[in-house]
């Protein structure tokens, strides 16, 4: 099976796909080459970078922000900045405050701070990872999503949110109900702080864990969520990955490819190159070994730094079209 094989279509439905791994393996390149290609096929694509020390616009060499920009035909490109979506949540409380008594106002004011708090707290980069997840995975706006993801202990934290906002709803329910009629003052201003006998209050409560029951079915759904793991030919990244594998099949997250990058050749008359050819051979071999339920994909390393469009579509034929380097240098060349 070739790698451009594990991806299935169904009509209307959006698949998303979270490339991940160790730092510095190169999962930047590889999520925007895959995104590039997708778009290429015509699918219409989002790229979405959830590590808060962005390279994507720079490995893309295409300015992005916190909503969709448009880079090339097909494919647009978003940078999460939790501040800025804190910066927005806060500024819709600042015009409810200009209207509220002052009992509301002071509740307001809590609500902000804890915003504050919210916005510089850690797991703030992973959870407006997640309701950009929820937003793409409702609308069905997007053929494609590829998540280029932080190194691989956020990422573990990305893909847990689902369990830990079910359960966070299941605390607000009984806040709620205990609160009882001191949830009136801040009725119509914080959301789900209506009274027990509010209707809509328990219907947003209701509506809220509906999207999160659903993104978990989604993101255990292999036809419509799955994982590429990208490892190097060096033990940490090999061992890291392999444990990271376990905690995401205990998350229901399907790991179907693997891709190793950064392969050295066998250079003649090199010493150090071929040293290094010699070592990593044999760490392909524990990496066929560890992985050998994952289809397998090889990205040799490159004579050039992998940076813009034009060498990221090179890096999408070796990976999706089964070309080597030197085919994709001579079919430049023709062109």
């Amino acid at each position: 099976m070739g790698f451009r094989d594990l991806f299935t279509f169904k009509k209307g439905e959006t698949i998303f796909v979270f490339i991940g791994g160790k730092g510095g393996v190169g999962k930047t390149s590889i999520s925007a080459a895959t995104a590039i290609w997708m778009a290429e096929q015509g699918k219409k694509t989002l790229i979405v970078s959830t590590d808060p020390a962005h390279s994507l616009s720079d490995s893309l060499e295409a300015p992005m922000s916190h909503t969709p920009t448009l880079i090339m035909e097909n494919l647009y490109g978003v940078e999460i900045d939790p501040e800025i979506a804190m910066e927005q949540q806060q500024a819709e409380l600042e015009s409810k405050k200009s209207l509220a008594t002052n009992d509301q106002a002071m509740g307001l004011d809590m609500l902000t701070e804890q915003l504050e708090l919210a916005s510089s707290s850690p797991g703030a980069d992973e959870a407006v990872a997640f309701e950009v997840f929820l937003q793409v995975m409702t609308t069905n706006e997007y053929d494609v999503v590829v998540f280029d993801t932080a190194p691989t202990g956020h990422t573990l934290r990305l893909l847990s949110f689902p369990d830990l906002m079910d359960s966070w709803i299941g605390k607000m329910i009984k806040v709620k109900t205990s609160l009882g009629s001191i949830a009136n003052t801040f009725k119509n201003l914080i959301p789900f702080m209506g009274d027990d006998e509010d209707p809509q209050s328990v219907a947003e409560l209701e509506e809220t864990k509906r999207k999160i029951d659903e993104a978990k079915k989604v993101m255990s759904n292999p036809e419509r969520t799955t994982f590429k793991m990208v490892v190097i030919p060096e033990e940490m990244s090999i061992y890291e990955s392999d444990r990271a594998m376990e905690v995401l099949a205990k998350n229901n997250m399907t790991v179907d490819g693997v891709i190793v990058n950064q392969i050295m050749p066998d250079i003649d008359n090199c010493d150090f190159c071929q040293s290094r050819h010699k070592l990593q051979q044999k760490r392909m071999a524990l990496i066929r070994q560890k992985f050998s339920h994952q289809t397998i994909a090889e990205i040799p390393l490159f004579k050039e730094e992998v940076k813009g469009i034009k060498k990221l579509k090179e890096v999408a034929e070796v990976l999706y079209e089964g070309k080597s380097p030197e085919q994709v240098e001579k079919d430049a060349i023709l062109l």
